[in-house]
């Protein structure tokens, strides 16, 4: 049987080669538009349903159900002057605005600074540093708060200011962890490679330390929506007013809907938080 009647390998029978296979020079090709390579998967999704929805749909369960309880309970003149005229909006209106300032002057202080604390120069300043931040959560703070009400006098500033000292430390502590805890191999590598100072923070060490970082900053949020209540002390407003109220009059349904607002509130800020968490973090650095 000559070459051209055989198989590959010269076993088979004429005619019995695979579709798309034939001979060239005497040895067997096949044709790669037959049979096309598969396409390879891509990376799993990093938020779920299991992310999305949730947390959403229980929290949305215990405001509906507050609601129901709330109008069905008898309200005397008292309580329902602390509950009407767009009263509770406005305190969530104001403890959202108090969270979110906080958090945004700790963001601008914290990470520039624990970042600096990992410089060449300013690295044996850190333990100070992170020492008198730690003072400032250690401290009681409602202490703090009325220390600051006594320097500065009453208003949200004031309470902005004792938010910020109180939260500072989750985001400089992490952010100081995060940026040691790099492989210095790593940073030799790419400052080996002609990358600048600048160029190393912002595409190895930063990036690489982005998990921690957000850790921290996702619990100095949470501990804000908690001390944004007491604002209502350095007259900040909130929904700490809603529960003072309630608890000064004496009237169960006020108090109860404030304390449910700011759970709900620090809950779903905590959910939020943790998408961002889940989409900043880079591929390979995820939690298993």
């Amino acid at each position: 049987m000559s070459p051209s009647h055989q198989a590959p390998g010269g076993r088979g029978v004429p005619g019995t080669r695979p579709p798309g296979e034939h001979d060239v020079g005497g040895q067997a090709f096949r044709d790669e538009e037959e049979y096309p390579s598969p396409v390879p998967a891509g990376p799993p999704r990093r938020i779920t349903w299991r992310k999305l929805v949730p947390v959403p749909l229980a929290l949305a369960a215990i405001l509906a159900l507050t609601y129901l309880w709330i109008t069905g309970v008898h309200l005397d003149s008292i309580a329902r002057n602390s509950l009407d005229d767009g009263n509770v909006r406005l305190r969530v209106w104001q403890h959202i605005r108090l969270t979110a300032v906080s958090t945004f002057w700790v963001l601008v202080i914290a990470i520039p600074l624990g970042i600096a604390l990992t410089r060449r120069r300013l690295r044996r300043g850190a333990p100070v540093v992170t020492a008198v931040a730690n003072v400032g959560q250690a401290t009681p703070a409602i202490g703090l708060l009325a220390l600051l009400v006594i320097w500065l006098g009453i208003g949200p500033s004031t309470a902005i200011i004792g938010m910020v000292i109180y939260a500072v430390l989750p985001v400089l502590s992490n952010t100081v962890a995060g940026l040691r805890s790099i492989d210095p191999t790593l940073v030799e590598a790419a400052r080996g490679i002609g990358m600048s100072g600048v160029g190393v923070l912002a595409k190895v060490e930063l990036p690489l330390a982005v998990p921690l970082i957000l850790a921290g900053v996702r619990t100095a949020l949470v501990l804000n929506v908690g001390t944004a209540t007491l604002a209502t002390f350095g007259g900040g407003g909130g929904l700490g007013d809603l529960i003072t109220s309630g608890i000064q009059t004496q009237r169960m349904p006020v108090l109860v809907l404030g304390s449910v607002l700011t759970v709900v509130l620090a809950l779903l800020v905590d959910w939020m938080a943790s998408l961002v968490e889940v989409s900043l973090t880079p591929r390979g650095l995820e939690a298993p």
